[in-house]
């Protein structure tokens, strides 16, 4: 029955700002702005297979984390330059100070991780090749080649 997750929906403090930074900064297209209810919807990839909704929340904002789905190559020689290019502050799963992407050996993906303006939690993360390893943790991506052939 299920086939994926279509759209997901956030918390932001100013409609305008966020969906500047989810166009501008992150290159989403806006699909639907509605200025009576304070919401936005943006596109995620090309193919229009999933959106994002902005609503705007003055007060009590709630944070959340989500993930866009990336390259492996991408992120392994891109993200962490394109990331601070837009003024953002890349981070690892285990917030080590370490600015490159990490492994969770249990799916295995690769990801990295940034914030938006408003505090929301966001990741590039890539499926990789192969089987789990769960006994492996949270490791570099140089670690997991090493380790995944062992």
């Amino acid at each position: 029955m299920i086939k994926g997750l279509y759209e997901t929906h956030i918390q932001v403090s100013n409609l305008e700002k966020a969906v500047e930074f989810y166009t501008k900064v992150l290159g989403l297209e806006l699909a639907h702005k509605e200025e009576s209810r304070r919401i936005a919807f943006l596109w995620i990839g090309k193919n229009k297979e999933s959106m994002l909704g902005l609503w705007e929340q003055r007060e009590n904002l709630q944070t959340r984390h989500f993930a866009f789905t990336a390259d492996k190559e991408d992120i392994l020689n891109n993200s962490v330059e394109f990331l601070k290019n837009k003024n953002l502050k890349p981070y690892n799963f285990l917030k080590d100070g370490i600015e490159k992407p990490m492994v969770f050996a249990w799916m295995p993906a690769l990801a990295i991780y940034f914030n938006d303006p408003d505090g929301n939690q966001l990741e590039f993360i890539s499926i990789l090749e192969g089987e789990g390893k769960p006994e492996l943790g949270v490791l570099s991506y140089e670690e997991w080649l090493e380790k995944a052939r062992a």
